[in-house]
């Protein structure tokens, strides 16, 4: 992409009048946002049984007299509404469950408020400019081990929009420390499945050799694919755990049960390194006489391909907010983690930012004390912050033919690099 410089027009004063109107309808919702966030973290729900959730977000938006699709795209859990005519599509994609036993440790109730805020943000913007487009806001369930937007994917949910945009809570890195969070990013690609060995059980005094050690092929494959890391990029991540090594210590385990997830930077490499874990198991079930069954959790999640434009838009909306982004698009910031995100990033042009909440030194993503900071005042400030941010980009898709040319322009040079 070409260096981004927004001109001073004439329609650049409309933007601005735009920009204004965005940030106080935003602020003029503040409460109803802040109630939301609220309902949503003190009420956790898994993924694909967010009822609750998709129920208040439902609720909230017909209060404000907006048209809503509940259990849409045959998802109990998922709901569109949208607001427009004619034009480009943006789409905000609005996550809402919770991580089983810790609540929100991943801040999806800020996801949400985020969300809803920048498209109540941009609906008043087209409401004031009479001119073509249309915004939606799309629930989009189980980001949390359930690939729910791969299944709005597949139920066509994405096949007419031109931009998705979304934004992540994060806590302070010492990559990114002295930067409000990162606009243009990756994260990793996804594949996880189970493995079920199944041997044959037998006394394990008196007669041993009558066995056949299903709990041995696991502790094989932990060993291989232990070994198997030296071998692999630096990029390469591989998790396992056992989820039933046996019943009894006296009897030969007939039955073990291990699950995996492998990461790597592109869904091509994360292929690749699944097929050796694959070679693993095999190998383990075979020294040990066993048999192994492999069944996919999830379907892959992608690589994040982060749109250049909309990423520089949004870094450039922010500065107006005294907030600086991480954007080098000489030099894309890695992040260690998944999202279903990234498949609708192969879809069409993408924004998933990450935003920095305040949280004591040395908390994690994904644990109780980041799910406790994700329900602080001060956070919700920031999260309310972003939001108009991200409604000022999704403005700029919807009204400026350049923007929008360059964002096309970096979505298809992309697909060439994959």
């Amino acid at each position: 992409m070409a260096t981004l410089t927004l001109t001073s027009t004439a329609e650049d004063a409309i933007a601005i009048t735009a920009e204004d109107r965005i940030s106080d309808t935003i602020d003029s919702y503040d409460k109803q946002l802040r109630e939301i966030s609220l309902k949503i973290h003190d009420d956790p729900e898994l993924c694909f049984v967010e009822y609750r959730a998709h129920d208040n977000i439902v609720a909230l938006l017909q209060s404000l007299g907006i048209t809503v699709t509940p259990h849409a795209y045959g998802l109990e859990t998922s709901f569109s509404a949208e607001y427009g005519s004619g034009g480009r599509v943006v789409t905000f994609c609005c996550e809402y469950d919770a991580l089983p036993q810790i609540g929100h440790g991943c801040g999806h109730n800020l996801i949400a408020t985020c969300t809803i805020a920048a498209f109540l943000g941009t609906v008043s913007a087209l409401k004031q400019s009479g001119g073509p487009g249309r915004v939606r806001l799309l629930g989009t369930p189980a980001e949390e081990g359930g690939g729910g937007k791969i299944k709005l994917i597949d139920a066509g949910a994405f096949k007419d929009v031109d931009a998705s945009l979304m934004s992540h809570p994060f806590p302070v890195s010492p990559a990114t420390r002295g930067t409000s969070g990162i606009a243009y990013g990756n994260c990793l690609a996804v594949l996880a499945f189970r493995a079920t060995f199944e041997g044959r059980a037998a006394h394990a005094a008196f007669s041993p050799w009558l066995g056949a050690n299903a709990l041995d092929a696991v502790t094989l494959t932990y060993t291989a694919v232990g070994m198997l890391r030296q071998q692999t990029r630096p990029t390469d991540i591989i998790g396992l755990i056992i989820e039933n090594g046996g019943a009894s210590s006296n009897i030969i385990p007939e039955r073990s049960v291990m699950s995996c997830n492998v990461r790597a930077k592109t869904l091509r490499e994360a292929k690749e390194l699944l097929d050796r874990v694959h070679k693993c198991l095999e190998g383990a079930a075979l020294a040990t006489g066993c048999t192994v069954k492999i069944e996919t959790i999830h379907d892959p999640y992608a690589d994040l391909r982060s749109n250049e434009t909309l990423c520089s838009v949004f870094t450039e909306t922010m500065t107006a907010f005294q907030k600086t982004y991480k954007c080098d698009l000489n030099n894309m910031q890695d992040g260690p983690y998944g999202t279903d995100m990234g498949n609708v990033s192969y879809v069409c042009p993408s924004f998933h930012g990450t935003f920095h909440i305040e949280t004591p030194p040395g908390v994690a993503l994904h644990s109780a004390e980041f799910a406790a900071a994700a329900r602080t005042q001060e956070n919700h400030e920031i999260t309310v912050q972003v939001a108009k941010g991200m409604a000022q980009t999704a403005w700029k898709v919807l009204s400026d033919e350049a923007v929008a040319k360059w964002m096309k322009d970096d979505f298809e040079r992309d697909l060439l690099l994959r």
